[in-house]
């Protein structure tokens, strides 16, 4: 899906920019996050402004996947779980073939907690979320989360579920997981790495 070019104010510094241009010409700072490594590195103020500009942006565009992903990135930083999955579920409605979008609605929904305090129908949206996104890419990080949640919910109740969870392992590894992407995904996730 072509991506329909969007006039805003830079979220770094407010000047006139637009969603075709990759970062702002005057502070150099990105105009639309695709990445979550984008956001990761920023402060709480910072992260809200980059929220306001895309909030206000939406105003006027709310069917921008591009936007509302950006959105969904902010909002998942701050650790505003439901608007962050709202947003995320708007960008997949309007560009269903962004992986990185599913993979962060999954992200989403676990809302900060463990996957075994959650709920099976949350954690059968997160799955279904991740399934989604490596239909369309298979990425390390995709399978890594994936076997997170495995080992997490489901081993640890001791339910049977097929890939299992060092299958899910294993297949990240050969897509080659790296350390940061792992760090970036238990940061955001706000629990430890079990593995």
């Amino acid at each position: 899906m072509s991506s329909q070019v969007i006039e805003l104010n830079c979220p770094g510094c407010g000047a006139r920019v637009s969603t075709g241009q990759k970062e702002c010409e005057w502070c150099h700072k990105p105009i639309v996050i695709s990445t979550f490594t984008s956001v990761y590195s920023m402060n709480a103020p910072e992260v809200n402004k980059y929220a306001g500009a895309y909030k206000k942006a939406l105003s006027e565009n709310p069917e921008s996947p591009e936007l509302n992903s950006s959105a969904g990135m902010c909002y998942l930083k701050l650790g505003l779980y439901d608007k962050a999955l709202a947003a995320f579920e708007k960008a997949i409605a309007d560009d269903f073939d962004n992986s990185d979008t599913y993979f962060f609605a999954a992200v989403s929904v676990l809302k900060g907690k463990k996957a075994f305090l959650s709920t099976r129908a949350d954690i059968d949206k997160a799955l279904s979320y991740i399934d989604a996104a490596l239909m369309i890419e298979p990425k390390g990080i995709y399978y890594y989360f994936q076997a997170y949640i495995k080992q997490d919910y489901f081993e640890r109740k001791f339910l049977k579920v097929s890939p299992d969870y060092r299958e899910c392992l294993s297949l990240a590894e050969q897509c080659g997981v790296s350390d940061y992407d792992k760090e970036v995904l238990f940061s955001t996730l706000k629990v430890a790495c079990p593995f």
